[in-house]
């Protein structure tokens, strides 16, 4: 099909076409009406209009236009509900009909994790090659974590409408309800679009296949194998058009990993100081939690059975964008390929991108950086929502500062006065008895500690909104630090702040070490349908739920439950400080010295 141009210009928008009756804009000035860093172009703020969204060729039957789809994503544009629900529903009808293991001839480009980087996945077509004389499979996961989930997907599938047979997708443990509620792909989906997309992206995962077989030598999954997966033929009797179970085949397929130590599993390992039993096959997955390790030995005499020369597979971030494992015995061919095309992974994994393409008999491994991207605030939240705990936060500390510059002789409380009364009396406090008096400065003291709880409130949304990753530093068993709220410990986990990252992750294994809490089999209860609830980068993996005060290192505890938790601790051990200038204010101890004035670009 060809290029697609639009004729109205690549950043046309039609929200500020003005109406031939609209006022002048002159009395506007020129520094509002241009666009302030004129390097970035603006995004695409409307959906594009049918006419250019459908195309249709000698077949009649109309499809997405991927030349405008791929230009229209890299500018944040968006579809309407109508438009994504079309390229959603007539996948999920194409692969529907597609068996549980591809056959796919080569030459194939073979690609793993994607990540919502759709950036990336712009890189990965220019680099993978045409698709007049190339076959693509991808090995599932393309959603979550990243915040380009629904355009990668939707992108795809468009792609799998116009090339059905040499465009090939498999399902990742991602392309489930259970993670996708849990990480970030349901929020993205109802923040751009609706309930009802969402609800058409879990059906068309349930769509996608499970395995590949290229050329009838490498076998093509995205976790691994199963010690229930004998032969091939075991694939046709799965039931892939469902929610993935925490155990089984279908599980196995989508989690199970190499076991660390590949080829030497009897020598030590830090998942395994002492080895294993060279006996063992399968050893129980205790990075994710389900599935099992599988061992050299293990898929060797897979490879032998099926009489294959190799496995190809994704589900894991590598440095340089893949791993070749040891070699088999009798084919001299890598037993295992890992492969990750996701690069500098959540933005801190500092890794490369790669990508495996075959063709005549040769394996080629391409490796590339990672592309550029708009940024997002954390949970998709828009700036304004962002700065609120800010701007609270500076408000309270400005009242309590106004308080503090209270002298002493104004709420010393004067007992040689018979009448109560004393030279620092206001002109309201005239005429009011001794008692009237004590109550009045009682209810001085009340707003003192209510504006100290709305401070502490605001500081911990705002350490919350100023949290901008999913990782979590520090050893579950690392006492808190001075300044961390009480019970709630290493007050960073699962959550860095920016300078953090930079100063504690410099490196691929800092990343994958801080990260890897996220690699389990989440056990996650979603909140009522009524309810936004939290998402996961509002959690604190190391704290109780909001009734436990000792806390659960499995169940997270919501932000409501952390405030909650704040205010009950009100007071605790120190006294506190706001309740100690409060009952300095309250009865006529020496204040402290007038605030120092507030930084320009000061957050604390």
């Amino acid at each position: 099909m060809p290029p697609y141009i639009d004729p109205r210009g690549p950043y046309h928008d039609t929200q500020r076409e003005v109406a031939p009756n609209a006022a002048p804009r002159s009395s506007t000035p020129e520094r509002i009406r241009e666009r302030q860093v004129q390097s970035i172009p603006p995004p695409y703020p409307r959906p594009p209009p049918d006419d250019d969204f459908y195309v249709s060729e000698g077949d009649g039957e109309a499809k997405p236009n991927i030349h405008m789809l791929r230009d229209h994503f890299l500018h944040e544009g968006r579809l309407t509900e109508e438009q994504a629900l079309f390229i959603l529903e007539k996948t999920t009808d194409m692969m529907s009909r597609e068996p549980n293991m591809l056959r796919i001839a080569g030459p194939v480009t073979v690609c793993g994790d994607i990540h919502g980087q759709y950036y990336d996945l712009m890189k990965i077509l220019d680099v993978g090659g045409d698709f007049a004389s190339n076959n693509y499979l991808f090995l599932g996961d393309y959603v979550d974590r990243g915040c380009f989930g629904i355009e990668c997907l939707l992108y795809l599938y468009s792609l799998k409408l116009w090339y059905p047979n040499t465009m090939s997708l498999l399902r990742g443990n991602h392309e489930c309800k259970h993670l996708t509620e849990y990480f970030t792909f349901k929020r993205e989906c109802l923040h751009k679009y609706s309930t009802q997309v969402y609800e058409a992206c879990l059906r068309s995962f349930e769509a996608l296949p499970l395995t590949a077989l290229i050329d009838g030598k490498f076998f093509c999954v995205h976790g691994g194998i199963s010690p229930d997966l004998v032969t091939l033929r075991d694939l046709e009797s799965v039931n892939r058009f469902q929610e993935p179970p925490s155990h089984g085949l279908l599980c196995d397929l989508l989690w199970a990993d190499p076991i660390p130590n590949f080829g030497n599993e009897h020598e030590a390992s830090h998942e395994f100081p002492q080895g294993i039993d060279p006996t063992k096959q399968w050893i129980h997955n205790s990075t994710r939690g389900c599935s099992y390790y599988f061992t050299y030995e293990a898929a060797c005499k897979f490879l032998a059975r099926n009489e294959l020369l190799g496995i190809f597979r994704g589900h894991e971030a590598q440095d340089h964008g893949y791993t070749m494992y040891r070699k088999t015995p009798t084919k001299k061919f890598p037993s295992v390929i890992t492969v990750f095309s996701a690069p500098n992974y959540l933005d801190v994994y500092h890794n490369r991108g790669a990508i495996i393409k075959y063709k005549d008999r040769n394996i080629t491994i391409r490796q590339y950086n990672a592309s550029p991207h708009p940024y997002w605030l954390p949970n998709f939240m828009d700036a304004f929502t962002w700065s609120l705990p800010f701007v609270g936060s500076k408000i309270t500390e400005m009242l309590l500062a106004v308080l503090d510059v209270c002298t002493q002789e104004e709420l010393e409380d004067d007992d040689s006065s018979s009448n109560g009364m004393d030279e620092t009396s206001t002109v309201a406090e005239i005429g009011m008895t001794p008692n009237e008096i004590s109550q009045r400065r009682q209810q001085i003291k009340n707003k003192v500690l209510a504006v100290g709880r709305m401070q502490r409130v605001f500081q911990l949304l705002r350490e919350e909104s100023e949290n901008a990753t999913e990782l979590e530093l520090g050893h579950p068993d690392a006492q808190s630090p001075p300044g961390s709220w009480p019970g709630v410990g290493v007050p960073d986990a699962l959550t860095v702040h920016v300078n953090d990252i930079r100063r504690q992750i410099r490196s691929f294994d800092d990343a994958r070490m801080s990260d890897a809490a996220n690699e389990r089999l989440p056990h996650y209860t979603p909140p009522p349908p009524d309810s936004a609830g939290v998402v996961p980068s509002m959690r604190h993996l190391r704290l109780g739920s909001p009734e436990d005060s000792v806390g659960s290192p499995s169940e997270p505890q919501s932000l409501e439950g952390m405030i909650r938790k704040a205010l009950l601790e009100e007071g605790l051990e120190d006294g506190g400080v706001v309740e100690r200038l409060a009952e300095k204010i309250a009865r006529g101890k020496k204040a402290n010295a007038r605030p120092r004035g507030l930084g320009r670009t000061e957050t604390v």
